[in-house]
């Protein structure tokens, strides 16, 4: 059995593509016209499946490698993207997310649940496979949102959605006063959308303090506000508001002063851009400390 600090490590590192794979998903149409994006989408369905398979989690690595096939087809071929084909895909993430919460649950990932979750996801991935051909084969897309999705309640989640995917697309401009003032506008359009919530009220407060915030690259900004906002607005329709709180991350983010992140390394989740981003900050003598480090959590 794997060690409690690799599976905690697989769990984090999941938590992360995962976040990857949720913002391709935001905005998916413009998400496949970019080849980095969708192949970063890719690579990290490609991660969870190995991470599962070494640690012997064999549902997640059934999930992750069907994901891990529908994207590879995105990445191959240009096909129309119709909402049917986005709802299909959030199910099979959100499939995804749930496996690895319960694998963080004090009870871990048990056969029974597992097989549950998996027997739920399946339609959905045979229905996806089967809408990806017929889109192959030039058929019609088709903008019925597909049977199982879920539904939001009282339209916010997908008002939430909609407003998300807009401040996306200002995150990939270049920075500048004007595109922070429309992504603070953005967040008090986010605010009244529950008003009457004070834990939103309280959260988007701060996902706007955060983007007003020059000191905050957009690179840096994004996924954090994104991935809050969103998670928060499914809380909210899941009748779970007490689970609302801004993160010590957004909140650093709201209250981070010039020069802040002068002492932090941004690294995608890839060996080798990992290394070349560390070896540009360290020294050697910070590069051999932290490969013996590495060496140690690898050999737990």
């Amino acid at each position: 059995m794997a060690s409690e600090e690799i599976v905690r490590f697989f769990i984090e590192e999941g938590k992360e593509h995962l976040n990857t794979l949720e913002n391709g998903l935001l905005d998916l149409p413009a998400t496949v016209q970019n080849p980095d994006e969708i192949d970063e989408m890719f690579r990290a369905a490609h991660s969870v499946k190995g991470g599962a398979a070494m640690l012997g989690y064999s549902s997640i690595q059934k999930v992750a490698h069907r994901l891990e096939d529908y994207f590879k087809v995105l990445k191959q071929d240009t096909l129309p993207i119709d909402r049917k084909l986005e709802s299909l895909f959030l199910q099979g993430v959100d499939s995804l997310r749930e496996l690895l919460e319960l694998l963080q649950s004090p009870f871990g990932l048990r056969d029974e649940d597992a097989d549950e979750v998996f027997s739920r996801v399946e339609p959905a991935f045979e229905q996806l496979e089967a809408h990806l051909k017929h889109l192959q084969a030039g058929g019609t897309p088709d903008d019925t949102p597909a049977a199982g999705a879920s539904q939001p309640s009282g339209n916010l989640q997908a008002e939430v959605t909609e407003l998300l995917r807009q401040m996306l697309t200002l995150f990939r401009q270049a920075e500048s006063s004007e595109t922070r003032q429309k992504l603070a506008v953005f967040c008090q359009h986010l605010q009244e959308l529950a008003s009457e919530s004070q834990a939103w009220k309280a959260l988007t407060e701060v996902a706007d303090r955060a983007v007003r915030n020059e000191n905050n690259p957009y690179r840096i900004l994004a996924p954090v506000v994104i991935v809050e906002l969103r998670e928060a607005s499914e809380a909210i329709a899941a009748g779970d508001e007490g689970a609302i709180s801004p993160s010590f991350s957004l909140q650093h983010l709201a209250e981070a002063e010039a020069g802040a992140w002068g002492h932090y390394a941004l690294i995608r989740q890839d060996p080798a851009a990992a290394v070349k981003a560390l070896t540009d900050v360290f020294d050697k003598p910070q590069l051999m400390k932290l490969a013996k480090m590495l060496y140690k959590v690898a050999q737990a």
